[in-house]
């Protein structure tokens, strides 16, 4: 979920509401630093910053700071007394930003989406709590989009990012928020099983791009998650495809051939990791064919192939759910 698309849609439509951003947190609190909910003026809300008494009560100090133009911490303490009160399964300390959302930075947000799809070195830095509200993006080369800032701040402030994880400045005046890229998963293949693996791997933050030589397959109306979707070859395509070592490759073609032409290409390249579908015979032929393309056993050995956690998965939903699981496991490794 692209929180700050969704952020520019209400924008548009001329509505405000309160971003709450989970800031920090000890113990055994559900979501990690990052994890965001927009509430919007109706009360309605996307993402989410843990669920439960956590969420509930966020979203009430949200409904409260409406009208006001600052932002605050909200501070969440779920001792050992307070999670056995409520039956609640995770403790411990959350901190969490909320922030309004007005059309003041309406500009702001839209390249947030932006980023978001694209990825990008940025920090956001947010005013705490002072008489007039501010909010400013800045990326790589001190580009600014919102509040105005001095370039020897600026250059401070995106010298931040390396940290990975908000930062508090100024004496307590300023939060910085590195803006982090969502791991880039490169889909081949547009068919049924496709369709819900970019659906479900951008439910669970993955940059999903979806490559496919049909057009009729690989569009738009077929896959509204995907961030990108590249129309071409599938060997060339290789040649458009950016890889840092972070990114993640699901082979899912509609035939043999084109699987063991992409499984080729990827394994030249530096990626984190590489599934392809198919049956134990088909994976071995293809292997087979992949030491006599010079590849070693250690780098073949490093497909995971069948692709998937073994959950007897057989619909085209399940068999997502296998590999989104598996995408899941690996991440978090």
């Amino acid at each position: 979920m692209n929180i700050f698309q969704i952020i520019r849609e209400h924008l548009e439509a001329g509505s405000r509401g309160v971003l709450a951003t989970v800031i920090s947190r000890s113990g055994s609190a559900p979501r990690d630093v990052g994890a965001k909910m927009y509430i919007d003026e109706t009360g309605r809300s996307f993402g989410t910053v843990g669920g439960g008494l956590l969420e509930r009560h966020v979203q009430e100090e949200a409904a409260g700071k409406m009208s006001e133009d600052r932002a605050s911490i909200f501070h969440m303490r779920m001792d050992s007394r307070t999670v056995a009160e409520q039956g609640m399964l995770c403790g411990g300390n959350v901190d969490v930003l909320l922030e309004p959302v007005g059309q003041a930075h309406r500009p702001l947000y839209a390249r947030l989406a932006e980023l978001e799809r694209k990825g990008g070195m940025a920090v956001v830095v947010t005013a705490l709590a002072t008489g007039v509200f501010t909010k400013t993006l800045i990326e790589e080369g001190l580009v600014i989009t919102g509040d105005p800032i001095d370039e020897g701040s600026a250059a401070g402030h995106l010298g931040l990012f390396g940290e990975r994880r908000p930062v508090i400045v100024g004496e307590g005046r300023f939060i910085v928020e590195p803006l982090f890229d969502r791991t880039r998963l490169y889909v081949f293949g547009a068919g049924h099983v496709s369709q819900y693996i970019a659906r479900m791997a951008n439910m669970v933050d993955f940059n999903v791009v979806v490559i496919d030589d049909r057009t009729e397959y690989a569009n738009a109306e077929r896959f509204p998650e995907a961030a990108e979707i590249v129309v071409g070859d599938f060997v060339e395509a290789f040649d458009s495809l950016s890889f840092t070592g972070r990114e993640f490759i699901v082979i899912v073609t509609r035939g043999h051939s084109h699987d063991a032409d992409v499984l080729r290409a990827a394994l030249s390249r530096n990626a984190r990791y590489v599934g392809m579908i198919g049956s134990r015979r088909k994976v071995q032929i293809i292997f087979d064919l992949m030491r006599e393309s010079g590849y070693s056993d250690e780098v073949v050995s490093r497909v995971y192939a069948p692709i998937g956690l073994s959950i007897r998965a057989e619909t085209p939903q399940e068999i997502a759910v296998s590999i989104v699981g598996q995408l899941i496991q690996i991440r978090a490794e």
